[in-house]
């Protein structure tokens, strides 16, 4: 009896060794702190800076990443910011070529639709809410959504971030060369 010889384990090389430009990751009025835990362990594994707007729903002080047991806190590169203004000049003048994308469940277009390029911005509301209609409204060009196939009308916040980050990096080939044999 002949045995096949087992195939080559695959393990993931870092996304930052392929040179990968980041998208930026926007929690606007987060309020459930693992969920932003959640989301910012996506950033570190993505090299994605999170960018924090308006008031937090927790405190993110060094005492009290520590006590949630975020041990992974220091890769990630978070940038907080008053209001969503104060981010939009912050961003257009890091990535002027970089466009904002907003997650809504009220979106008619799908995030499967949007041409997302490498160095965007995927933008996601409060939990409790979502986007304020004043955003949705002024960005009423830019808002997508992830389709749901049941009764739920909207995903997890940390679930939907990681949905809209790894189609973004699929769809920008910075997926292509991250399994090395």
């Amino acid at each position: 009896m002949s045995r096949t010889p087992p195939s080559p384990r695959l393990r993931a090389a870092p996304l930052q060794s392929q040179g990968a430009p980041p998208f930026h990751i926007v929690l606007v009025e987060p309020e459930i702190p693992p969920n932003t835990g959640n989301v910012a362990r996506l950033g570190a594994a993505t090299s994605s800076p999170l960018h924090l707007v308006g008031r937090l729903g927790f405190r993110i002080d060094e005492q009290s990443v520590r006590r949630a047991g975020v041990d992974y806190w220091h890769l990630v590169d978070v940038r907080t910011h008053v209001d969503f203004p104060q981010f939009v000049h912050s961003f257009e003048n890091e990535s002027p070529n970089g466009r904002l994308f907003l997650f809504s469940a009220l979106a008619k277009r799908s995030y499967l639709e949007a041409d997302f390029r490498p160095g965007d911005a995927l933008v996601f509301g409060k939990e409790s809410v979502g986007l304020s209609d004043e955003l949705t409204s002024k960005y009423e060009d830019r808002l997508v959504g992830i389709p749901t196939l049941g009764a739920v009308r909207s995903l997890n916040l940390a679930n939907a971030v990681g949905i809209a980050l790894f189609e973004a990096l699929r769809r920008s080939g910075a997926l292509a060369n991250t399994f090395i044999g």
